[in-house]
């Protein structure tokens, strides 16, 4: 029986997976061209497990040398005597694993490696592989993944220069080499312009600047998860509405691949034990796997969280969208924004930027929170001492969680000061909630709503949705348009009840908490 994969590559006969072909064939058509190229994609992306579909119908056509440079060492990419060594030892592993190659090329391979005293060179690396180039029935293309581990290294960007140099004489000369090749990798090799050397003057362009842009989308499509979807209903009769369910991840992922696997893995191999697996199936199971996810210290957000660490910038920018509403424009010449692009944090949104998905911003607010927390911050502790009293039947009473909130608020932060922004009031009510929903709910902030002066907070809790308004009080015109906005929003949701709570500066406001009838809908407005 199949299973779902977060771990290495995918492959169709043991796991289940999205229907790759569609995409293979858009990259092939780069292959048919003869294009070099990139695919640089965040970790996690299926860049591997692509790369192994690609290879499977490239082969008919084409001598396919696949190679990784995961496990060569910092001393692989010390010189290029070592680099050579390395890159043949890695071609020998292919050779044995039936990769078909003329004997000269296997001797020439086998004596790189053998020598000691006069080591080879990457000139002499180049020109065994235009003569293999030359002596192959087929031609040649090569795909080198995981090159991340040599995108700081001199000997990497000389090799690079070989490459291109190849590909130029390939047009002007006519020499025969390979017909296309492919890095794969986090890091965007084609934007390398550095040389790594100290002492060395810095290049105006990249030795990759001959690659060709691959724009080709990898994320996993609301159809694709479906039809994955539908494959395991087949062997397992759930019972699911897999349109429903496919909608429903694509909508927490964005279409993550690492985030789309691990939700079907949770709810397939634990969820399912806790409840039925028709239940599991379902958008409170989903809940469910999206909650363990976001508990648990996977490689990828161990990843995404080291990377943040290590650039502060980077990190205050993440800070400054999420904490405080702000709208980036997207700029490929804001280094920061590149970076946090190509590790997989934000996409651009039209002409600005966001998180990338609702996942990875819960992630990230629970992380900024989490400062907060190390605080003893006073907003934690009443959530965590109320907690009990605001679950009803296994649903949260949410008038009562905004009454509380407006009590612990007035008692420990006093009247509301002009310096106070609609990011302080969003971050005091998260901190007061999470401790409330934590180990059972989870929430997020709905993107296409965040802007300067409204943010509607999403809660899933036990497969019901509650939706929080936040805003500061700006009159009464503005809140009337305020309550047919969220009313609008509650349709969309299938929704008969929603939340607002604002922030009022004006002496004279009444606090608490009052109903109030917006059409059909019922709308409990909170004032602080």
């Amino acid at each position: 029986m199949k299973q779902f994969n977060t771990t290495a590559v995918c492959i169709p006969s043991k796991h289940y997976m999205v229907d790759l072909s569609e995409r293979v064939k858009e990259i092939k058509k780069l292959v048919d061209a003869g294009k070099y190229f990139t695919i640089n994609r965040a970790r996690q992306y299926g860049k591997t497990t692509t790369i192994n579909e690609l290879c499977k119908l490239l082969v008919p056509e084409y001598e396919v040398v696949s190679l990784s440079f995961e496990g060569i060492g910092n001393a692989g990419f010390e010189t290029e005597q070592s680099f050579v060594k390395a890159f043949a030892r890695k071609l020998r592993r292919e050779f044995r694993y039936g990769l078909p190659v003329p004997e000269s090329i296997r001797k020439q391979t086998d004596e790189f490696i053998a020598r000691k005293e006069e080591e080879a060179l990457l000139d002499e690396l180049f020109d065994m592989l235009l003569d293999w180039c030359y002596e192959t029935e087929k031609t040649l293309v090569l795909i080198i993944d995981e090159v991340d581990s040599a995108t700081n290294n001199q000997v990497f960007l000389d090799f690079l220069a070989g490459l291109r140099e190849n590909y130029i004489n390939r047009d002007t000369k006519g020499i025969k080499t390979f017909q296309s090749v492919i890095l794969a990798g986090v890091t965007d090799v084609k934007h390398l312009k550095s040389k790594i050397r100290p002492e060395g003057d810095s290049k105006e362009n990249s030795p990759w600047n001959i690659a060709a842009d691959f724009d080709i989308d990898m994320s996993l499509s609301e159809a694709g998860i479906r039809g994955m979807l539908d494959e395991y209903e087949t062997d397992h009769h759930t019972g699911m509405d897999t349109a429903v369910i496919a909608r429903s991840i694509r909508e927490y992922t964005n279409g993550y691949p690492f985030l789309v696997s691990r939700i079907c893995q949770l709810i397939d191999e634990r969820v399912s034990k806790s409840m039925n697996l028709r239940d599991a199936w379902t958008k409170r199971g989903i809940d469910e796997a999206v909650n363990l996810i976001l508990s648990e210290n996977n490689t990828l957000f161990q990843s995404l969280t080291k990377n943040l660490n290590n650039y502060p910038d980077m990190k205050a920018e993440i800070r400054s969208i999420l904490m405080e509403g702000t709208k980036l424009i997207w700029n490929a010449q804001q280094s920061e924004l590149v970076q946090l692009q190509m590790y997989g944090l934000i996409c651009k949104d039209g002409n600005a930027v966001r998180i990338s998905n609702r996942i990875f911003e819960t992630m990230l607010y629970n992380l900024f929170l989490s400062d907060e927390e190390l605080k003893n911050n006073i907003f934690i502790r009443e959530g965590e001492l109320a907690r009990n009293i605001f679950v009803e039947g296994g649903k949260l009473n949410m008038r009562l969680i905004m009454e509380r909130f407006i009590e612990t608020y007035t008692e420990v932060a006093g009247p509301l000061v002009d310096r106070f922004k609609e990011k302080d009031g969003r971050e005091q009510f998260l901190l007061y909630l999470k401790p409330i929903i934590n180990g059972t709910g989870n929430y997020y902030i709905e993107a296409q709503t965040r802007d300067q002066t409204r943010t509607d907070v999403i809660v899933d809790y036990l497969g019901q949705q509650y939706i929080i308004e936040l805003k500061i009080w700006r009159g009464e015109r503005y809140n009337a348009e305020g309550e047919k906005q969220i009313g609008e929003y509650l349709d969309y949701w299938h929704l008969n009840t929603g939340y607002m709570l604002s922030f009022n500066f004006n002496k004279k406001k009444e606090q608490g908490v009052r109903l109030v009838h917006v059409g059909d809908k019922l709308l409990y407005e909170g004032t602080v």
